[in-house]
């Protein structure tokens, strides 16, 4: 589904990305793990046409799409959860969900009525503005990712910053996303437990490349500590 070969990715003159070199099965979750500070972010951006400048080969179900426009790279499929969401606090959640359907090729202007129920929260609120949802944004997010009819989700850290008592509720969400719906998932994470429970494959990235990778099962301890201890 997702394939890069040879990829480098460019702050400026600075070289972010190494080499990068993976594959994203249809109907996967990868998670992609590490340190703060290894490009996994930058890993996420480069694949969505963010960053100065990239080099190398990114393939979305057998199309090049590594000189596409970010535009161009959402309507061929791909679909982002950005780190801090993305919500625009002073549209309604209605309003924040349309946004999503600009990016769907088939040129839908309704909501598919599945989504409401992965989030019935959104149902109950589509009035209210979207930066007074408190923990429900990130749903929000994930919702409006969705409408974009994404052949892949690519989420960073979608736990960070959320109350302790939804989490669990988050990674349920991301996991049925992907086990029910058969959505193809890029999940940047720092939970390693999370990783396990939701992954089929896994990336350990340091220094902007891939320091280890393999089945999920292969995540061991010695790995994590080698890779990710502080």
């Amino acid at each position: 589904m997702l394939e890069l070969s040879g990829v480098n990715a460019f702050y400026g003159y600075s070289r972010a990305l190494q080499d990068i070199g993976l594959q994203v099965g249809r109907g996967e979750l990868l998670s992609v793990l590490g340190r703060n500070g290894v490009g996994k972010t930058t890993l996420l951006r480069a694949i969505m046409g963010l960053m100065d400048r990239t080099t190398g080969s990114i393939r979305l179900d057998g199309a090049e799409i590594g000189e596409a426009r970010t535009d161009l790279r959402a309507k061929a499929g791909i679909g982002i959860v950005p780190q801090g969401r993305g919500i625009l606090p002073r549209f309604t959640v209605l309003e924040n969900l349309r946004l999503g359907l600009f990016a769907d090729a088939r040129g839908r202007r309704d909501i598919d009525p599945q989504v409401f129920e992965f989030f019935p929260i959104l149902r109950e609120n589509l009035g209210r503005l979207g930066g007074n949802l408190s923990g429900g944004q990130q749903q929000l997010a994930l919702a409006r990712a969705l409408l974009t009819n994404p052949k892949v989700i690519l989420l960073d850290e979608p736990t960070e910053g959320i109350q302790p008592n939804i989490v669990e509720e988050i990674e349920a969400i991301i996991i049925r996303l992907n086990r029910e719906h058969g959505t193809t998932i890029v999940l940047v994470e720092q939970n390693v437990a999370f990783a396990r429970r939701a992954s089929q494959r896994f990336v350990i990235m340091e220094k902007g490349g891939i320091a280890a990778a393999g089945p999920i099962n292969e995540l061991t301890d010695e790995l994590v500590h080698r890779h990710m201890a502080v």
